[in-house]
């Protein structure tokens, strides 16, 4: 018989030869270990740091890994905050509570916890580094008020084109534009991330402020024609009369020259001087002056400023202020004495030294300053002298005697009292009502008590009653109740001649 046929076989596919079937097992085997240790591990990592910060985190620039919230809100709430505001190359430090910045330290913890648990990458936050930003509060309000308040600290204001002294000639110094801080931008960058604020800084908005001098050629040529000349000021005293002159070169003043907008001037500009080395070159000026005297710095300022202004820098004058003074009592002096020695009407001094009129000896009182009745501006061209003793006075211009007449004043119990005085009214006929009297071409002086409505002057021969006329022939002699009798020709003249805040000195 012939033989059955061989039944077909199935082939099985075979195996690559370099990976025995032992080894394929053991490779699964293995990676599923690995897994499983890998797992392992990263149960333990997590339980260990399970309630702290991870490894790789800072926040506001500081490292908190490992930390606890607790730990880092703590160490967060015990730092000092500030804002570095930027402007070209200049910074300022800021405190961040006055631009109404707050940390919140808790949730600044719990932020830099998050990390890599709730947000973000868990193996960069484990092995990385990751900066978390801060968890910042802004009050709007306090920081705009802020802004608004020190906008002047953070703005450059613009420089006019002005005149300088280089080399002993006049030259023009170009302009500069000026920035002023854009409040409401400045803000809008702050709170636009205020957490960045606080470890990057900001950058202030500004606009430009254009000057408003470009151009000072017109004032060059006066420049030059004021600086041919040294800055002289007569300094006056119109207590003792006398004057001195204080000087600076042109070289020295000349660098305190500037022009500003004058819309009056013919050119558009005035020429003055910078207000700060003059205020120096004053006060140091003033140091010669002994504790009694010292001058008004602002009225200094503005009388060589006017000198400048009238084109003549020759001509201005600054008066000496007096102080008050301390006096020692002599043996046997009192307080009406006193007063006609230091040319003050007593009841000054007893106000000076709170209504006392008795004093010992040796014991240090007050007295006003001697210029106390100067309360006008004082006219150094003019000045008119009495001398009590000798009953005449003197009548001076620009250092020439005009006249000198005859006088009658005060009697004993109401003289006319020795000071420095100015003429403070004039009235052609006034009336003194204690006396019943009509003084014709009345000069008032002085007031002979603090808060008193009547007036110590020059006058010529009164009038009483129906028009009796008084002490017609008593020239010469103290007949009067303080003031100072003239000649009705001399009243008219003086009534005429001497204008408000000429001054008066009255000698004993």
């Amino acid at each position: 018989m012939p033989s059955a046929p061989h039944a077909a076989r199935r082939r099985l596919p075979r195996r690559p030869a370099s990976v025995p079937r032992r080894w394929g097992l053991w490779l699964l085997a293995g990676g599923g270990a690995l897994v499983a240790v890998l797992t392992l591990a990263v149960g333990l990592l997590l339980s260990v740091i399970g309630t702290r910060v991870l490894p790789g985190i800072s926040i506001g620039g500081v490292r908190v890994g490992g930390q606890t919230v607790e730990q880092v809100a703590r160490l967060l709430g015990q730092q000092t905050h500030s804002v570095t505001l930027r402007a070209g190359d200049q910074t300022w430090r800021v405190p961040a509570a006055e631009l109404g910045l707050r940390v919140d330290a808790r949730a600044s913890a719990q932020r830099a916890f998050d990390v890599g648990r709730v947000e973000g990458n868990f193996w960069q936050a484990l092995l990385g580094r990751v900066s978390v930003p801060l968890a910042v509060s802004v009050d709007v309000s306090a920081a705009e008020a802020y802004l608004l308040a020190n906008q002047a600290d953070y703005s450059t204001p613009p420089v006019d084109a002005s005149v300088v002294f280089v080399d002993g000639d006049v030259q023009a110094a170009p302009p500069q534009i000026g920035r002023a801080l854009d409040v409401q931008a400045t803000l809008a960058r702050l709170l636009s991330d205020p957490a960045a604020a606080l470890t990057q800084g900001v950058e202030l908005a500004t606009v430009p402020v254009p000057p408003q001098i470009v151009d000072v050629t017109p004032a060059l040529s006066a420049a030059r024609a004021l600086l041919s000349s040294p800055l002289t000021l007569r300094v006056y005293d119109p207590v003792t009369d006398a004057s001195i002159t204080w000087s600076a070169p042109p070289q020295q003043w000349g660098e305190w020259l500037t022009a500003v907008s004058d819309p009056t001037s013919p050119i558009g500009l005035r020429l003055m001087l910078a207000e700060a080395p003059l205020i120096d070159f004053l006060t140091a000026q003033a140091a010669i002056f002994d504790a009694s005297r010292t001058i008004d710095v602002l009225q200094a300022v503005a009388a060589v400023q006017a000198a400048l202004a009238q084109g003549d820098p020759t001509r201005a004058v600054i008066l000496v202020k007096h102080l008050p003074r301390s006096y020692r009592v002599q043996p046997g002096e009192t307080l009406t004495s006193i007063a006609w020695k230091v040319g003050i009407p007593y009841p000054y001094i007893q106000q000076a030294n709170g209504g006392r009129d008795r004093f010992s000896a040796g014991e240090v009182i007050t007295l006003p300053p001697a210029d106390s009745f100067l309360l006008l501006p004082p006219i150094p061209s003019k000045r008119i002298v009495v001398n009590i003793s000798r009953q005449r006075m003197w009548v001076y211009e620009n250092g020439q005697l005009l006249h000198e007449w005859l006088v009658s004043t005060g009697i004993p119990d109401s003289p006319t009292w020795p000071g420095v005085y100015q003429v403070i009214l004039r009235e052609r006929s006034a009336y003194a009502g204690n006396w019943n009297l009509w003084m014709p071409y009345f000069v008032g002086v002085y007031r002979p008590i603090p808060g008193a409505d009547f007036t110590n002057g020059f006058h010529g021969f009164p009038t009483r009653g129906g028009g009796q006329i008084l002490w017609e022939n008593s020239l010469g002699r103290r007949v009067t109740y303080g003031c100072i009798l003239i000649s009705n020709q001399n009243a008219a003249w003086l009534f005429n001649w001497a204008e408000e805040g000429v001054v008066v000195e009255i000698q004993p």
